[in-house]
């Protein structure tokens, strides 16, 4: 296993989140059906050492293995051509982690939708800083767990327009904050059903859906549509076509049917498609 590349996305983007690197340790926060839990995951050659803090660190600890992605298994992606038998040469030991939370994934996936990863970022940081709960324990000033549910359901949307959110994905984090105790339960749902389930929820559609299901579930069949950048990894790496969209990038990956957002994964490590326009520009959502 590669630990040290486990958690990459679990937690956003940014100083604060609920993982943090920190040499050979990392720090995890999350909320638990027993409550808030801290872990410090402490990595060595071959194994790693697990301490716990809060109500919730039994269960937390109990999920550490499929947390670094020890239950996948990355050889079931099986090369159909030499473009994927590469990537496969070159990260042999990748895992897809499965974090068995639905929540924490929620809000940062929100933030990103239909604007450049700079806001999204400068948006999750500002929730983080305004509305993120320090966890228990000995852990670093700048570890946060998300803000909780309850108090996200009683948020009016034009209070998020500080953080560069405005009304239509605001509101969608606050009807998921509503609901977000009985949509916890699509942990316990198949992919496919778990992905149906979110997507009931207004403002929640298969782009994000598909990002929290491959986060929560590991799954590595919950390919993403809908994004500005990822067909184009894919449509490159695979037919030198430097622009993309969903419909053919789902046509060159129908061949790994099952193993479709691990190979989108490597496509995106393997590198950018080269740029000859523009950049999504930055937005300004304030007064929106």
């Amino acid at each position: 296993m590669d630990i040290g590349k486990a958690l990459g996305r679990v937690g956003g983007k940014g100083a604060l989140g609920p993982v943090l690197y920190d040499g050979p340790i990392i720090w995890r926060a999350q909320d638990t059906p027993d409550g808030e839990a801290t872990l410090r995951i402490t990595r060595s050659e071959r194994a790693v050492d697990v301490a716990g803090w809060g109500p919730g660190a039994n269960a937390a600890s109990s999920g550490v293995p499929a947390l670094l992605g020890a239950l996948d298994d990355p050889a079931a992606l099986v090369p159909a051509d030499s473009i994927v038998a590469g990537w496969v040469r070159r990260w042999p030991l990748r895992r897809l982690t499965a974090t068995g939370t639905v929540w924490e994934h929620v809000v940062p996936t929100v933030c990103g939708q239909k604007v450049p990863g700079l806001n999204a970022r400068n948006s999750w940081q500002g929730i983080l800083r305004r509305w993120g709960r320090r966890p228990p324990g000995p852990a670093p000033e700048t570890l946060r767990l998300p803000p909780a549910p309850e108090l996200v359901a009683s948020l009016a949307y034009h209070e998020f327009h500080r953080f560069d959110i405005e009304r239509r994905r605001a509101e969608a984090i606050i009807a998921f904050a509503r609901k977000a105790r009985a949509l916890e339960r699509a942990t316990q749902l198949a992919p496919d059903a778990a992905r149906d389930r979110l997507q009931t929820v207004r403002g929640i559609g298969p782009w994000t859906a598909s990002i929290v299901v491959l986060l929560c579930h590991g799954d590595p069949d919950s390919v993403i549509v809908g994004d500005y950048q990822i067909p184009s990894y894919v449509t490159w790496h695979f037919a030198g076509e430097r622009r993309g969209g969903d419909d053919r990038m789902l046509e060159l990956l129908e061949p790994y049917s099952g193993q479709r957002a691990r190979v989108q994964g490597l496509a995106k490590s393997a590198g950018a498609p080269p740029r000859h326009g523009p950049r999504l520009s930055l937005q300004d959502l304030l007064r929106r």
